[in-house]
């Protein structure tokens, strides 16, 4: 038996080689002078175009001064450029000065907390609405938007993590230069108007999806408490009292530094000419100066010696969150992780999952995953929702019994082949879709320094073995190095 799952691994192995290799062959890169880094795979299967573009920032990368302007600017970045979104920017201009002027008054006023003029701050405001309403007479909401549907475009989006920020289409491929000269008049021009209204949006966001809603309250929290120095424990939206005091100027300065060329990995996925496309790409994109490079991270979170507890007491049903400390994405140790991810968490065949939910029926889900990023140090993360009347203690204890499991007994040569299989089946269907494929490009490229990783990840978890299991959860899986936060109702179990 041993034989056979040795020749079949063997098998599975050259399969995923010859994918890699195809791969290889079909990603084309170009690297511009002003630091722009362009990736792209032709595929003529459909007459259509995935187009990523990542930008390295994140929130990890915001001072303390800054946390949430990279999520408030996901938000900013759709209402338009000097040309597009606006009837008049020469009318519209000055008045967006002069909002910027009371806006910054009102915000340095409030930040006085009790001691603020409360007259001063009723007129501020009522000048700044009037500014406002001035200001909304010149402009067109969503033409990046109804450009794109014009012309066949879907899927138009952006999304904003602590390691970075990333806007996205997919169109027409005759549509392309279109893109091009959206995206390129977007990163020279945008005009960040209705900023101060956006923030109260982005206020009300975090009102209703956190402060709101108990589990995500209990992870920001978790989080926060998992990570004392390092920015990984900061929201990507930011705390309430940091959103109410970001400013235009502030936002502005921000964007100029860092949503740069050098700073930018775009990925062009799709019915393409490399050539024609790398001529398109440098003809708008190339004259575009680079920006700041993106400083390191340099804070070190420091090694935990204790565990740590977060209970927040709500209305909700109980739910439960385990997080241990761990190595960033590309590191030996996290091949390890992504291993034992799969035996205890992933999809139905997980252990986890078959002990937990099917047979002690102790818990109505659960789940394993990295988080809060890949970029720098993170956490191995099991949440779990208790079925009644089963505790979050029951389960916390149960959590913790599976993970020990590692540490003394070997995972079976069989386990780990059918995590082969799994892993590329879905890394196959991952890149099936153009946009699946743009994403790992521009993601994998940011976080890892080369789109290459996808190609080596299933060969470097190959390498990976029963011992190196045991070892892994033995050193991360201590209490010492757990935090656990969960939800309890008023008068409840634990």
């Amino acid at each position: 038996m041993k034989r056979i799952v040795v020749i079949v691994t063997l098998l599975a192995l050259s399969a995923a080689n010859i994918h890699a290799a195809t791969l290889e062959e079909k990603v084309v890169e170009h690297s511009m002078k002003n630091g722009m880094k362009l990736l792209m795979v032709e595929r003529h299967t459909s007459p259509t175009v995935s187009a990523w573009i990542r930008f390295r920032v994140g929130s990890v990368d915001e001072r303390s001064d800054e946390r949430g302007i990279a999520h408030l600017l996901e938000h900013m970045l759709f209402k338009g450029t000097t040309t597009l979104g606006t009837t008049d920017y020469a009318a519209e201009k000055p008045i967006l000065d002069k909002i910027e002027v009371v806006a910054r008054a009102l915000t340095a006023e409030k930040a006085r907390r009790d001691n603020a003029d409360k007259g001063k701050v009723a007129e501020l405001e009522k000048q700044l609405a009037a500014l406002e309403a001035d200001a909304s007479k010149y402009v067109i909401k969503d033409e990046f938007f109804e450009l794109y549907s014009k012309n066949g475009g879907t899927g138009y989006n952006a999304f904003t993590s602590r390691d970075g920020t990333t806007y996205l289409i997919s169109l027409p491929s005759n549509k392309l230069e279109l893109w091009a000269a959206i995206e390129s008049d977007r990163l020279q021009n945008a005009v960040l108007r209705e900023f101060y209204t956006e923030r109260s949006v982005v206020m009300e966001e975090r009102r209703r999806s956190y402060d709101a809603d108990p589990e995500s309250k209990l992870w920001e929290i978790f989080v926060a408490s998992s990570f004392l120095a390092h920015s990984y424990g900061q929201p990507t939206i930011g705390w309430m009292s940091d959103i109410e005091n970001l400013t235009r100027s502030k936002a502005e300065q921000f964007f100029h530094s860092y949503y740069a060329p050098n700073n930018a990995i775009v990925a062009v996925v799709g019915d393409i000419d490399t050539g024609k496309t790398i001529a398109m790409v440098e003809r708008y994109f190339g004259a575009i100066k680079p920006g700041k490079e993106i400083p390191p991270v340099t804070a070190q979170e420091p090694k935990q010696s204790g565990e740590r507890r977060i209970e927040l007491v709500a209305e909700a049903e109980p739910t439960v969150i385990m997080g241990f400390h761990k190595p960033a994405i590309g590191t030996p140790d996290d091949y390890v992780f992504d291993v034992i991810n799969m035996i205890l968490g992933s999809g139905r065949t997980s252990r986890f999952y078959k002990k937990l939910v099917i047979e002690k029926q102790i818990t109505s889900d659960i789940g394993a995953f990295d988080a809060p990023g890949h970029r720098y140090p993170n956490l191995f993360v099991v949440s779990a929702n208790p079925r009644a009347p089963h505790t979050v203690k029951e389960v916390e204890e149960a959590i913790q019994a599976e993970m020990d499991l590692l540490k003394t007994t070997p995972v079976a040569e069989r386990d780990l082949l059918r995590i082969l299989n799994k892993i590329e089946y879905e890394e196959a269907r991952r890149m099936g879709t153009n946009g699946g494929l743009a994403r790992n490009l521009t993601e994998y490229e940011a976080t890892t320094g080369s789109w290459r990783y996808m190609t080596e990840h299933r060969g470097k978890i190959a390498t990976v073995t029963p011992a190196d299991i045991m070892r892994v959860a033995a050193t991360y899986f201590t209490r010492e190095n757990r935090t656990v936060g969960f939800i309890t109702k008023k008068g409840g179990d634990k």
